[in-house]
């Protein structure tokens, strides 16, 4: 070998090692960006009390079935999973979520690898994730929506590989992951839709002639298929619970309201790196091989404004626009004279995103929380439900307070019974959170498992209770108490910080049902 070749082979080495050296570097600054996160979510991780939607999950995880009325049987897994493994405290059930969110901020940082960025790139990606409000409102507490980012990141990343060379048996491991995310939501067939779609749209087509996209398909198809026909042999109730939100729940906002709500729940100065990595993938020479994920943003957006559906549900797929952003800041400040702007930039996104953290996880004590956002009402502006117009805590706040004194109030009514008469007396909750609160606090305080209509509690109906005596509260309880010839105003359920229609909650006894409990069953039907 010549002194040159080794010359070339030293020179070759040492660039590989260095190469190393700064992924490695970068790693390591991804895994503490993701440790950050889960330290964020430890101060506040037990501050208030259980969400309404973790207490109506863990009582699906006590009915593990396929499918649910409103819901894949995911979450229902998760929450027994975190019930039976992890125990059954604020910290257990929400560990999953917090670990998930850690999860997406360092594959937010290792896609801005994939598409060519180099350390600052990642972890500017990172950091924005990290401090998006909405996503550490998301990871803050256990729902679909915690896993879905982290399933769309994955897939993306498979995607990128193909993309970049790598064998295409790896539409394997995109259709086992798709269809897990079948599972946890169907929002992935929007984004399996718009995917494929943007690969067509940037001319990538070569990427889908592939037997290995096919056999992919079909082995997302195979592990969604028992939800499907779950859903099938149900009526599709899934179809009914959106329409009915659609009619009933969702507050109707314009696609201007909604491209607001997107810079809220990302934070107005990220807004500025998804917007850089949009112009990055349709407009950079070195983007073009990635267009594909400015399409599927696009197509994802088009979709969701079109068919109403909520301005969050646009939000598992930011990580790909900021990791693409993240690679166009880092090539638009190269040149030394502006690398003054990474460190302004990055300053300004780390400073307004601690400011907006207690917006996403609950740091603060109430009355602290209720003075720093009369002084900076950020969490004010989004709503996407029609109930929480007028509340004083935002609705990822308040809907975690009244649950535990709720039980406690219901079990006061309950003792005061007569012990014959109450072995036979049910208890009737207006909606899922109502219920699922007596589920899970009420086997201390001696009560059985609540009734409810409202969703899926309707399909494990009246538990054999005929309605001699039942106890009435919650969500159309006035309308409820109307079909008992016999009706007391038993007790008052007072919550002062929960939402508005759950304040003041009378509790009635009632007796003397007009019709047998499974006969009246229809009456309290309510899917939404």
């Amino acid at each position: 070998m010549s002194d040159s070749q080794a010359g070339e082979l030293g020179g070759s080495a040492a660039i590989a090692a260095r190469s190393r050296s700064i992924a490695l570097g970068a790693t390591a600054c991804l895994t503490l960006l993701a440790t950050a996160e889960i330290a964020l979510h430890a101060f506040g991780i037990a501050r208030y009390g259980f969400f309404r939607d973790e207490l109506y999950y863990m009582a699906c995880g006590e009915h593990l079935a396929w499918g649910y009325i409103d819901q894949p049987p995911l979450i229902a897994f998760a929450a027994w999973f975190a019930r039976h493994v992890l125990g059954s405290s604020l910290v257990s059930i929400r560990l999953l979520p917090v670990l998930a969110g850690a999860g997406v901020v360092f594959f937010t940082g290792i896609l801005a690898r994939e598409l060519g960025g180099g350390r600052f790139a990642q972890l500017l990606a990172a950091t924005a994730i990290l401090f998006a409000p909405a996503y550490l409102a998301f990871d803050s507490f256990l729902s679909m929506n915690a896993f879905e980012p982290l399933i769309w990141l994955i897939c993306a990343w498979i995607v990128i590989r193909i993309a970049k060379g790598d064998s295409p048996r790896l539409w394997l491991a995109f259709g086992a992951v798709a269809g897990v995310g079948l599972e946890n939501k169907h929002t992935m067939l929007v984004f399996g839709f718009a995917l494929i779609a943007g690969i067509l749209l940037s001319g990538h087509s070569r990427l889908l002639h592939s037997k290995w996209l096919w056999i992919g398909g079909a082995i997302a198809l195979a592990l969604f298929l028992p939800n499907l026909i779950w859903e099938a042999r149900h009526g599709w109730p899934q179809i009914a619970v959106v329409r009915n939100a659609q009619q009933f729940k969702n507050v109707p906002i314009s696609p201007l309201q909604f491209l607001g709500d997107q810079v809220i729940f990302m934070g107005a100065v990220a807004c500025l790196l998804w917007l850089a990595g949009l112009w990055w993938c349709f407009f950079s020479r070195d983007g073009r091989a990635f267009r594909f994920l400015g399409w599927s943003y696009l197509i994802v957006l088009t979709i969701f404004v079109s068919f109403h559906g909520k301005s969050y549900y646009l939000l598992p797929i930011y990580p790909f626009v900021l990791a693409a952003g993240g690679v166009a800041f880092e090539k638009i400040t190269e040149l030394r004279d502006r690398r003054s702007l990474r460190t302004v930039y990055t300053a300004l996104l780390i400073l307004t995103g601690l400011i907006t953290v207690p917006f996403g996880v609950p740091l603060l004590p109430v009355q602290t929380y209720l003075r720093y956002s009369h002084a900076l009402p950020y969490a004010m502006f989004a709503k996407t439900e029609r109930d929480a117009i007028g509340v004083q805590l935002p609705q990822l706040y308040a809907d975690m307070f009244g649950w535990e004194n709720m039980a406690d109030t219901v079990a006061e009514v309950y003792r005061s019974l007569p012990p014959a008469e109450r072995a036979n007396c049910a208890i009737l909750a207006g909606n899922y959170g109502e219920a699922g609160a007596i589920d899970y606090y009420g086997p201390a305080l001696g009560l059985p498992k609540a009734l409810s209509g409202h969703n899926s509690y309707y399909d494990w109906g009246p538990r054999g209770y005929l309605g001699e005596c039942v106890i009435i509260f919650g969500e159309r309880s006035g309308e409820f108490i109307q079909l008992f010839g016999d009706v007391q105003q038993a007790a008052t359920i007072h919550s002062r910080y929960a939402m508005p229609n759950e304040r003041s909650v009378p509790v009635y006894l009632c007796r003397k049902p007009r019709a047998p409990l499974s006969a009246l069953w229809p009456q309290f039907k309510m899917i939404i």
